[in-house]
């Protein structure tokens, strides 16, 4: 079994900001070399989600829309009680949904479906500089 590892970095806007980084991770597949195995795509940080999504405009605003709607903002979380940051609702937001996905890798390609992108969904309430680990596992 072979492993490749790299990492995606990019600045980020606070509350909402979503960044397809499909392409960034298949470059990163493209160099391993490896023809099948598994692609996992980890944020670094607990107030940033990776998923995959359909990335066309209205569920890039439907997603953090709801995700405010389940989760608002708020000075009446316990995290505001320890930090005072106001960003309780992101960590919640971000665990909810989570730091990490797993993709195959199939003849050098994600295997992903024609609507399906990864993307990564910053949650917190400032803009942050977010770095993605992608590690390759596989033949």
């Amino acid at each position: 079994m072979a492993t490749h590892q790299d990492q995606i970095q990019f600045s980020t806007r606070p509350n909402g900001d979503m960044h397809d980084i499909t392409e960034q991770v298949q470059t990163i597949v493209s160099a391993s070399n490896i023809q099948t195995g598994i692609a996992h795509i980890f944020n670094v940080g607990s107030t940033a989600v990776i998923g995959t999504i359909e990335y066309e405009p209205g569920l890039i605003s439907d997603l953090p829309s709801i995700l405010n709607k389940l989760m608002p903002p708020s000075k009446h979380y316990g995290h505001e009680q320890t930090w005072h940051d106001g960003n309780g609702h992101s960590h919640l937001q971000a665990s909810t949904l989570g730091p990490s996905e797993s993709i195959p890798i199939a003849n050098n390609q994600l295997v992903l479906g024609t609507w399906q992108q990864i993307f990564h969904l910053e949650c917190d309430n400032k803009p942050r500089d977010r770095a993605v680990i992608v590690t390759i596992l596989g033949n």
